[in-house]
């Protein structure tokens, strides 16, 4: 296991199969939350969304030394990540009220942009020349596919780029303070806070769920719970400049669930744009495999961080 000089652990193949799982499961909850935002207010996505994660961290705990291990080192930082990740879900749930699944996930893929240069005075870390390249290529890929003139910058899609920043910042955080925070305690406090905040408006705003809405809320809490825990796990263990990329395969699980749940097809130049930032994300891939199979520092080698 490599380990940077900041102490942050990195395990390629880990983080690569965590973020993949993580990407899968968050578009599927945003697929159920675009479905559920015409019905139900946006606060009452957050609340019930989140409620079976403290469940899931506590259960995670218990198999990983007890109650104890949820424990916070970091109680400031946990709140900060959480009131961006409030920000995030806020703004991006009504970005898909105004806006078709795949223009919001699309339009949310500067966020890799703004996660690299944060991560550069944050986290310390170094981001190359090609892999900023090969970044910027999977970027001009979600450019060919909002194409000038189309969805513009409506608030819609200023919505959208607000979710990306605040987005941004919040996983910069979680990479941060993963050093001394198992990925069951950042999802234990993540979701208490915002249950918490997003609860105290339970009684102004409350929609009793529905007919099949119930099973959406069902699906979108429980991809909520996996995929937060699995993207947290996958920063722990990989490089941002290096994971960033793989969230745009969020844009093929939104095509899909465009096509199936709300008869949307892509085009061609959406077909492009996708198949540009696929190849964009291949290459920083293969680099970083590349460059990590030529260290050949033994201290870099052996050095060991106990597992979560």
């Amino acid at each position: 296991m490599a380990v940077s000089a900041s102490g942050l652990r990195h395990v390629p193949v880990k983080g690569v199969l965590y973020m993949i799982g993580g990407v899968f499961f968050l578009a599927v909850m945003d697929a159920a939350a675009k479905w559920l935002t015409t019905g139900y207010p946006i606060a009452e996505l957050m609340f019930l969304g989140r409620l079976p994660a403290p469940l899931f961290a506590v259960a995670l705990a218990m198999a990983n030394g007890g109650l104890a291990t949820l424990k916070t080192h970091q109680f400031g930082w946990n709140f900060v990540r959480t009131i961006f990740g409030i920000a995030t879900m806020a703004t991006f749930f009504y970005a898909l009220k105004l806006l078709p699944l795949a223009d919001t996930v699309a339009i949310c893929f500067v966020a890799p942009l703004i996660m690299c240069a944060l991560s550069v005075p944050i986290l310390k870390e170094k981001v190359g020349p090609r892999r900023w390249a090969a970044i910027l290529v999977g970027f001009a890929g979600v450019i060919v596919i909002i194409q000038p003139g189309g969805t513009g910058l409506g608030l819609g899609a200023g919505l959208a780029l607000i979710a990306a920043f605040t987005y941004a910042v919040s996983i910069n955080i979680s990479r941060k303070i993963s050093t001394t925070e198992s990925s069951y305690s950042m999802l234990f406090w993540y979701s208490v806070i915002l249950i918490i905040g997003s609860g105290t408006l339970m009684p102004f705003v409350w929609v009793t769920p529905r007919g099949g809405d119930i099973l959406a809320f069902c699906i979108m809490s429980f991809s909520a719970t996996v995929g937060q825990f699995m993207l947290t796990q996958a920063y722990r263990y990989g490089e941002i400049s290096f994971l960033a990329p793989l969230e745009y395969t969020a844009l093929i699980w939104a095509l899909l669930f465009g096509v199936l749940f709300w008869n949307q097809f892509p085009n061609a130049i959406v077909l492009i744009g996708s198949g540009i930032i696929i190849a964009s994300n291949i290459y920083v891939v293969h680099r970083e495999t590349m460059r990590r199979g030529k260290m050949t520092d033994p201290a870099s080698v052996a050095a060991h961080v106990p597992e979560p």
